[in-house]
């Protein structure tokens, strides 16, 4: 991963199931938070904003994979450390690692593509353009 972000996460009691432990859909909440805080952290305007200006709706999520390592609970504060591993035409997927200081808790993939609307309005699939691309490596 060239480009990096750090998206920070205050665990609060809400976030966790009745034994304190954080609820593994949580971690897919906060890893979709990166994922727009990445882009925006790389210049990329707003996703309204680009709707606007070039048509582009956002970046629906298309497959994901996580892998928990160690438990997280209410109280503690976590890094989701996030970039881009590999781009594919249309298609791009973003790394997550969730961290608590040096400690791994969880890191997952996502796979998801840019989209814009269709004559019809329905959504289709698009490579982003080179010059937004550029800001993201």
């Amino acid at each position: 991963m060239a480009k990096t972000s750090v998206f920070e996460v205050q665990v609060q009691f809400g976030d966790c199931d009745p034994a304190g432990i954080v609820f593994f859909p949580n971690f897919l909440r906060w890893m979709d938070a990166a994922s727009l805080h990445f882009f925006m952290g790389c210049g990329l305007p707003p996703w309204r904003e680009l709707e606007k200006t070039r048509g582009l709706v956002g970046t629906p999520l298309l497959e994901i994979h996580t892998r928990f390592v160690q438990s997280a609970t209410y109280g503690e504060r976590l890094q989701v450390h996030t970039g881009i591993d590999e781009w594919r035409g249309r298609v791009f997927v973003h790394r997550h690692r969730v961290l608590r200081g040096d400690t791994l808790i969880c890191e997952g993939t996502e796979t998801r593509t840019f989209v814009m609307r269709d004559a019809e309005g329905r959504l289709k699939s698009v490579a982003l353009p080179d010059d937004l691309r550029a800001l993201c490596d």
